[in-house]
């Protein structure tokens, strides 16, 4: 026996500069037939024909280590998964690809050019209109801040004429919305810029009067240098209000030149994927929605079936809105401009908690709420827990205003629907706290945000409109 053990050390040996891998070496323990190092074309001298001659025998050990199945728990997360990945890769290309036969079946081609643009989208003018007049507000908050730069306005009156001008951001785009029996999709587009430009001119308001303080508290302690500007400029007010952020400064990182060719092929991905997005809602989404009836009204099993068939090509329709505004459109505004900061998202699909996704998924939202909401609650002595209530609050209200004045429908379903994620922000961070499986709380994020939450918004805001509209006829 130790002759044997030898010998098969010294196989061992003499391979192992052809592979360091211990794989390679279970191979040679298992297959005599693996060439030693030094030969050449399945040639051997005599001492390798020597080693050959012990390889394997009856008598040598054929178990020598600890080892632990590679799906157990303790070697699961450390075995590659490529092999898997690649069946669930093609595992859902034939259901999807079972699903599009079904509906091309059942339905044939629904998708039409009504869907982008028709005779009712000329009726929505006045929205038109409203959107241009908007381009006013930022000439009025230009103006205000000149006039108490030149100290012809006090600190009080400045902040009331930004509040009333902010005010007059969303406020006058929902008054025409409500005003005018507009298309959804019109609508839904005046109040995302109305709420982008509420949003930009409470950040240029709220940063150009801390400069100002900043300036007097530096003016009073000597030994403190702060090198502001005594004049605003209208350059900077300009690039701000149609740059790719919502937090102003008076000078952003610019990229060197701008890559035409790479913006041009951005472009046509956008556009392709915006068709994708048309064509999963004319075809899918629409006829699973009309064929529905009320979630609230219906038995569990039922309502259950209903939004986990929705479910799918829900997700796929808000996964190509990501990609499109958040990745493309983005991307191509800041090349067009050169501007240099280009963290739009970071990766919330792999969020270990609700709160993580919510940092993580709209970096331009995320910072303009921690600059402008929830620093200065904590400054000025609120306590975290309330901040964070604040912080959603303020996401709610602008969520239902987004969805409920296009709609004309002010059931509070989205309003409702973020505040509750404030339960399931305590749930995933404690999950996470206690089983330390960033896997439970991911889970838990795509079941209840993308499984559940959307699909049943969609079908409450749809069952109400149809609601409206006979109740008006």
């Amino acid at each position: 026996m130790e002759q044997n053990s030898d010998l098969d050390n010294s196989l061992r040996r003499r391979t192992s500069a052809a592979t360091e891998s211990p794989e390679n070496d279970a191979n040679i323990d298992r297959n005599p037939t693996v060439a030693p190092a030094n030969s050449k074309k399945g040639k051997y001298d005599e001492k390798d024909k020597g080693v050959l001659k012990f390889a394997l025998r009856a008598s040598s050990p054929a178990h020598r280590h600890i080892k632990e199945s590679p799906l157990s728990s303790d070697a699961i997360f450390k075995q590659s998964h490529a092999g898997l990945l690649n069946l669930c890769i093609v595992v859902l290309v034939a259901v999807n690809s079972r699903l599009i036969i079904e509906n091309l079946m059942k339905y044939g081609i629904l998708i039409r050019a009504g869907f982008w643009f028709s005779s009712r989208s000329l009726r929505d003018w006045p929205l038109l209109m409203c959107c241009l007049s908007l381009g006013f507000l930022p000439l009025a908050a230009f103006g205000v801040e000149k006039l108490v730069r030149q100290r012809f306005i006090s600190e009080k009156v400045a902040v009331s004429f930004h509040i009333a001008i902010t005010m007059t951001a969303i406020l006058y785009p929902a008054f025409v919305i409500l005003r005018i029996d507009s298309a959804v999709q019109s609508g839904v587009t005046l109040m995302l810029l109305a709420c982008v430009v509420w949003l930009k001119l409470v950040s240029y308001a709220h940063t150009n009067y801390d400069m100002r303080a900043i300036a007097v508290s530096a003016e009073k302690n000597e030994t403190m240098y702060m090198d502001y500007s005594n004049d605003v400029s209208f350059k900077s007010l300009v690039y701000f209000m149609v740059a790719p952020t919502l937090c102003y400064q008076t000078s952003y990182p610019r990229t060197a030149s701008v890559r035409k060719g790479w913006a041009l092929r951005q472009l046509i991905k956008l556009i392709i994927f915006t068709g994708l997005m048309g064509f999963i809602i004319e075809q899918y989404i629409n006829p699973i929605v009309q064929n529905s009836r009320h979630p609230l009204k219906v038995d569990l099993l039922y309502g259950m079936e209903r939004i986990l068939k929705l479910s799918v090509p829900t997700l796929y329709v808000w996964l190509c809105m990501f990609y499109c505004l958040f990745h493309l459109w983005l991307n191509i505004l800041a090349e067009i401009l050169r501007f240099g900061d280009r963290e739009f998202y970071k990766d919330w699909w792999n969020a270990k908690s609700v709160e993580e996704y919510w940092r993580m998924w709209n970096m331009p939202v995320h910072k303009w709420m921690v600059r402008h909401v929830y620093f200065p609650c904590l400054r000025n002595g609120i306590p975290k827990g309330v901040t964070f209530l604040i912080v959603f609050f303020i996401s709610a209200v602008f969520h239902e205003l987004c969805i409920a004045v296009p709609f004309h429908i002010f059931k509070f379903w989205g309003f409702m629907g973020m505040m509750l994620q404030v339960p399931l922000v305590l749930l995933t961070k404690y999950l996470q706290d206690k089983y330390t499986n960033s896997m439970v709380g991911n889970m838990l994020f795509w079941c209840f945000f993308s499984i559940v939450g959307q699909p049943m918004c969609i079908l409450l805001y749809y069952h109400d409109l149809m609601n409206r509209k006979v109740n008006s006829s």
